[in-house]
């Protein structure tokens, strides 16, 4: 079996100083001290704006994911988090920018999920119940409606949603396929991109409320239905038995 190994990048700060002539030691010593305050104080202001502006994201992402985007004002955001209205604005110039603000941490979060259960996953079966695991802690928290008016009121935001779904998602299950054809667990035969594009159009159908109402299903219930139909539809025969494992062992935690 060929483990997954994501790619990781590491950033580092440098700093440095040029000094003129040769001073003595103490002088020197000196010197080094208040350059290393006043880059201390820099860094501590950079850190407040940082920390306001992520506040800011944190509790309108929150508050979106439980009443919907359009019913959530800049003053609703503003008195929730007890700040004015144009602190908000000096870091986000309008609704719409702050709604592409979120949009873009949620998918550079769940692209860092992803994989990192590539990684971490016993096999292809065990990477799929892990996602279907993040998209319950998802949706345990989110309105429905939250899709509709990002599409509605938010093109720009909404965008990059299908910009995501169509790139990543389709290579993360597509590397998902091959590697569950590879271990022997999903049948040889299947049509790898067919089946690419027709998860992520099956993931879909979970959030229209004209479906999941009529059958009387939470999101996360209706999501879960369609994984594993979809995976009872690939697997071999060493593959489903690797399915039902991994429903029992869910069932009983």
């Amino acid at each position: 079996m060929v483990k997954r190994l994501p790619g990781a990048g590491y950033r580092s700060l440098s700093q440095g100083a040029t000094y003129g002539k040769k001073q003595p030691f103490v002088q020197k010593n000196a010197q080094e001290t208040l350059v290393t305050k006043k880059v201390s104080i820099v860094l501590s202001s950079e850190m407040i704006e940082l920390d306001q502006r992520d506040r800011i994201l944190y509790k309108t992402k929150e508050l979106f994911m439980q009443f919907g985007i359009r019913s959530v004002s800049m003053d609703d955001i503003a008195s929730a988090m007890g700040i004015s209205k144009k602190t908000i604005y000096q870091y986000f110039s309008d609704k719409d920018e702050l709604v592409t603000a979120i949009i873009l941490f949620k998918l550079q979060e769940s692209e860092s999920t992803c994989l990192h259960d590539q990684h971490e996953a016993e096999n292809a079966i065990d990477e799929m119940f892990r996602a279907m695991d993040m998209v319950e802690i998802q949706l345990s928290t989110m309105n429905p409606v939250v899709l509709f008016d990002l599409k509605k009121y938010h093109p720009h935001a909404f965008a990059l949603l299908e910009k995501h779904k169509n790139d990543f998602l389709f290579n993360v299950i597509r590397k998902n396929l091959l590697w569950g054809i590879e271990d022997g667990l999903y049948r040889p035969e299947i049509n790898v991109d067919v089946l690419s594009r027709f998860r992520i159009e099956s993931m879909l159908i979970s959030y229209d409320p004209a479906f999941y109402s009529k059958h009387k299903l939470t999101i996360a219930e209706l999501e879960r239905i369609v994984l594993e139909h979809y995976l009872f539809g690939i697997v071999t025969q060493s593959g489903y038995k690797m399915v039902l494992k991994y429903q029992q062992k869910r069932q009983k935690t």
